[in-house]
C-alpha cells in the first residue's frame, strides 16, 4: 500500500464502523468520514444496487491508496424478510380484542384478514404464539393455527399497512439465513473483494456453517445476533463465527427492552473471553439522523459499549441516510476517546481480563501484554500472516496500541476491525532480526514510538507459518 505523507493513527482503541448510503456516496463525503474516524465501512445490501455498492467500494480503495492505511469493508446481507401482504385500501386500523386471520391467500386484505405469504411461519406457530407487526407497534396472539392459516387476537392495536415486517419472538423458524438474493449478493460482494460478510437472521450454528461453505475463506464471517433463538446457541455461534455483531434493532423487537442491555453485556463478555471481535450496532446516535448533536442517553449508550470492551461501535442510518453523517462520526470519535481517557476504563478492562489459554501462542501474547505494562512500552508489534497473532494480542487488551504488521493486504484490512489494532502492510522477511528492525521503524514512523521507547515484538518462528506465535522480544527504538 506504500508509505503515506502523515501518520493516520487513531488516538483510541475502540473502532468505528459506518454504513454508507445516499448521504455518504461521494468521494469527498466518504473521505471526510474516514478522516474523521471511520475504520471500517459497511455496505448494506438491504438497500441500493450492486452498482451503488461497487462505486462506493472503489472509492474506499482509492482513499486507502491515498492515505496508505488499510480500511476494512463489511458486506451486510439482508437475510429473510418476513412481511404481510397487501390491503385493499393500503392500510387498516385494528384495535385491542379484534380478530385477525392470517393466511396464504393472495387476496387483498382488510381489517379481518390479510395475507402472510410465509408457509414456514405457519409451520412454526402454536396456539399462544406472539406475532409482532411493524417493529412491535401491533401485537397479535395466536388462538388457532394450521399449515396455511392462523386465527389471531389483537393484543396491541394500531395501523397495519402493506408489506409491514413480521417478527416472531421465541419461535425458531425452519428457514435458511441465506435467501436467493443473499446468495447473489454474497458472490457479488466477494467478487468486489470485501473483507467481512455479515450474516443476518442467524438462528443456529448450522446457518454459519452453510455461509462459510459459500465464502470459502475469501472473507471473515460476522454473525449478526438479532434473533432470540441465536442467544440459546450463543456459545456455538460465537465459536463458529469470526466476529459477532450485536444487532439491537430486531433483537430489541423480539425480546423485552429491559433484556437488551443484559444480552449485550453477555454477548460482549463471551466475545472478549474467546477473542472474537465484537460490534455493537443500531440506534447508537439515532437522533443525529436529523439533529447535529445526540441526546445524552445516546452518548451514554456509546460509552457503555466502550466500557464493556466492544471492539467496535457502529453507525447505521446516521451515516447512511442522515442529515449529519460527518458530524455523527466526529461525535462518536469524541465519545470513544473521552471514555478511553477515563482511568476507570483501563481498570474495567483489567478486571475483565480473560485467563490465558494453555497453548504456546496464548502464553506468548499474555506475556507480551504483561511486558508492555511492566516496561511501559510504547506499543506491541505483532507479525501475522492470517491475523491470529494479532487477535490473540487484542484479546488481552494491552495498555498500548497493537501495531499489526502483515504481508497480506486482506489480513491488514480485516484486523482494522479489531480493538487497539493499527494495521500496516509490509513485505516478506528473511529473518527475525529483519522483523524486529521493521517493527522499530514502523512504530516510530506510524507515530506510536520515539527514539528510546521500548516496543514489545511478537512473531511466529519459523517465518511464514500461520498460527504460530512463539517469538517474543523487547527492543528499544533507535
Amino acid at each position: 500500500m506504500g508509505a503515506y505523507p502523515s501518520p493516520m493513527r487513531r488516538h483510541r482503541f475502540t473502532k468505528i464502523v459506518a454504513t454508507l448510503g445516499p448521504s455518504s456516496s461521494t468521494q469527498e463525503r466518504i473521505r471526510a468520514l474516514f478522516e474523521k474516524g471511520v475504520d471500517v465501512f459497511r455496505l448494506n445490501f438491504s438497500h441500493g444496487t450492486h452498482e451503488d455498492h461497487a462505486q462506493r467500494f472503489a472509492i474506499i480503495r482509492e482513499i486507502e491508496r491515498t492515505h496508505g492505511r488499510p480500511i476494512g469493508v463489511i458486506a451486510d446481507l439482508q437475510g429473510p424478510k418476513l412481511r404481510l401482504g397487501q390491503f385493499a385500501q393500503g392500510a387498516v386500523q385494528v384495535k385491542e380484542g379484534d380478530q385477525l386471520r392470517l393466511d396464504l391467500s393472495g387476496e387483498l386484505g382488510d381489517n379481518q384478514r390479510v395475507q402472510l405469504p410465509h408457509p414456514e411461519i405457519f409451520a412454526a406457530l402454536r396456539p399462544g404464539s406472539d406475532l409482532l407487526i411493524d417493529d412491535g407497534r401491533v401485537r397479535l396472539k395466536v388462538r388457532d393455527c394450521g399449515a396455511d392459516f392462523a386465527e389471531t387476537e389483537v393484543v396491541v392495536g394500531g395501523r397495519l399497512s402493506d408489506h409491514k415486517g413480521v417478527n416472531l419472538p421465541n419461535v425458531a423458524l425452519g428457514i435458511s439465513a441465506l435467501t436467493e438474493k443473499d446468495r447473489g449478493d454474497l458472490e457479488y460482494a466477494l467478487g468486489l473483494g470485501v473483507d467481512w460478510i455479515a450474516l443476518s437472521f442467524v438462528q443456529r450454528p448450522d446457518d454459519l456453517i452453510m455461509a462459510r461453505e459459500l465464502i470459502k475463506g475469501r472473507a471473515g464471517l460476522i454473525a449478526k445476533l438479532e434473533k432470540p433463538a441465536a442467544i440459546e446457541h450463543l456459545d456455538e455461534i460465537v465459536d463458529k463465527a469470526d466476529a459477532v455483531m450485536v444487532a439491537r434493532g430486531d433483537l430489541g423487537v423480539e425480546v423485552p427492552p429491559e433484556d437488551v442491555p443484559v444480552l449485550q453485556s453477555q454477548i460482549l463478555s463471551k466475545c472478549h473471553a474467546t477473542g472474537r471481535p465484537s460490534i455493537v450496532a443500531t440506534q447508537m446516535l439515532e437522533s443525529m439522523v436529523h439533529a447535529p448533536i445526540p441526546t445524552r442517553a445516546e452518548a451514554q449508550d456509546v460509552a457503555t459499549a466502550v466500557y464493556q470492551g466492544a471492539d467496535a461501535v457502529m453507525l447505521s442510518g446516521e451515516s447512511a441516510a442522515g442529515e449529519y453523517p460527518v458530524e455523527s462520526v466526529t461525535m462518536m470519535d469524541r465519545i470513544v476517546r473521552r471514555v478511553h481517557e477515563d482511568p476507570r476504563y483501563r481498570s474495567q478492562l483489567d478486571a475483565m481480563q480473560p485467563p490465558a489459554l494453555p497453548i504456546e501462542a496464548d502464553a506468548v501474547t499474555t506475556a507480551a501484554r504483561q511486558m508492555a505494562e511492566t516496561m511501559s512500552a510504547a506499543a506491541v508489534a505483532t507479525f501475522t500472516i492470517s491475523g491470529s497473532t494479532t487477535l490473540r494480542a487484542a484479546r488481552h487488551r494491552p495498555p498500548v496500541a497493537i501495531v499489526a504488521l502483515t504481508p497480506e493486504a486482506r489480513t491488514a484490512r480485516r484486523v482494522a476491525l479489531v480493538w487497539g489494532v493499527h494495521s500496516v502492510q509490509v513485505g516478506e522477511f528473511a529473518s527475525f532480526e529483519e522483523m524486529v528492525a521493521e517493527a522499530q521503524a514502523r512504530c516510530a514512523g506510524e507515530g506510536f514510538a520515539k527514539t528510546g521507547d521500548r516496543v514489545v515484538v511478537t512473531a511466529g518462528l519459523p517465518l511464514g507459518q500461520p498460527g504460530r506465535t512463539n517469538g517474543l522480544r523487547i527492543v528499544s527504538v533507535e
